[in-house]
């Protein structure tokens, strides 16, 4: 039996009748860039986090530069951001001007804490970037309390936790801007590029509208330099839809997710992802660490089970930002050479997660029975 690592044409033939219905209502209104479908969704996916405003934009990436560029972060300043990420988050630090300064993980985890943020503020600080990397809710609580008392702003890289909860809040509503993808495999996914930006910041609502459309309020009137960084009418349609289902797909996640965690608690040389007590993670990816990545990875291949690496290379590696890497960066390489992301998507059969549960411990016990 073949597992795929995602398998998203099953959630959109799920829900294809619903979507089908988005999609002629948008094509007879006539109406596909700004209209009543993206103002619809925004209030709505504002709702949902508990903020005052959500801005669309095109993409996750404008989200977080946009944010940085409407705070007035730029040139001359930096940004404390996570070294073990998706490039996204430190590309929007670069594009505004400013200097991502990466911050290591918390031991034992993927997120930064206060602590080691704390150590890297400088007179020339000017925001902190967590990000609740895999749908793992950061403790974005502590940071905004600590940027708070610093003068910086907070941005949250929400883009894989659409849905996740730290102690009971939406991730993305601590700080001054909360930052969405909604790329098709994202818990909250449109049928092509897309992005969110939820404030409750109603000044910095209305800077980042402006932002987003070329710096124009009113069509011809420019009032500063902007973007075209709009979220299309006929993905906020799709993502319309798909709201309404969020929870009931999180939870699907989080039942596949602890056939992987009960599974796999007592195996030697196997991290799983750790959860603070009273957060709800969204389990965008599942993702374990082990010394044997690229054996066990080869070994549930030869099995028929897809796996992902997220994230192979740090980017403080890759040739644009190698002139910031961090004085010291075991803990961020050990999580991306140890780090394989296991199957799992909404409406992933239980039989094969525990499938893939039973081929990885296979390998362990196999491998433990060869050293002795």
């Amino acid at each position: 039996m073949r597992i795929p690592f995602y398998n998203l044409a099953a959630e959109h033939d799920w829900l294809r009748p619903e979507l089908d219905e988005a999609y002629r209502r948008v094509v007879s209104s006539g109406w596909f860039i700004l209209g009543p479908e993206v103002e619809a969704f925004e209030r709505e996916f504002a709702a949902y986090c508990g903020a005052q405003a959500c801005i669309g934009v095109a993409n996750g990436l404008d989200a977080l530069r946009l944010s940085l560029r409407a705070l007035g972060v730029g040139r001359g300043d930096e940004v404390i951001v996570a070294a073990h990420t998706f490039v996204a988050t430190w590309m929007a630090v670069a594009d505004v001007g400013a200097t991502p300064v990466a911050c290591e993980p918390e031991p034992g985890g993927a997120a930064i804490g206060t602590a080691a943020v704390e150590r890297l503020i400088t007179p020339r600080t000017r925001a902190v970037i967590p990000v609740h990397l895999y749908g793992v809710p950061a403790p974005v609580d502590d940071l905004a309390e600590l940027c708070g008392a610093s003068g910086l702003h907070l941005v949250e890289d929400a883009a894989q936790a659409h849905g996740a909860r730290r102690r009971g809040r939406s991730c993305g509503s601590f700080g001054a801007a909360g930052c969405f993808s909604f790329y098709p495999s994202k818990n909250l996914g449109a049928l092509g590029d897309g992005g969110g930006i939820v404030t409750s910041d109603i000044g910095l609502a209305k800077r980042l509208r402006r932002l987003r459309n070329y710096g124009s309020a009113v069509k011809y009137q420019v009032e500063e330099e902007g973007w075209n960084s709009r979220l299309d009418e006929l993905h906020a349609a799709f993502l319309r839809v798909k709201l309404t289902r969020l929870d009931e797909l999180n939870a699907r996640r989080n039942a596949l997710a602890q056939i992987y965690l009960d599974g796999l608690a007592d195996l030697d040389g196997v991290a799983l992802p750790q959860v603070s007590s009273g957060d709800a993670p969204v389990w965008h990816l599942f993702v374990l660490r082990t010394r044997e990545r690229d054996a066990l990875r080869a070994h549930l291949a030869d099995a028929g089970i897809e796996t992902g690496l997220h994230y192979p290379i740090p980017v403080y590696r890759m040739a644009p930002f190698r002139k910031y890497a961090p004085p010291a960066h075991g803990a961020s390489d050990l999580l991306a050479a140890e780090s394989l992301s296991l199957p799992l998507w909404p409406l992933m059969k239980t039989e094969s997660a525990e499938t893939v549960r039973d081929a990885v411990r296979t390998f362990f016990v196999r491998m433990r029975r060869a050293e002795r």
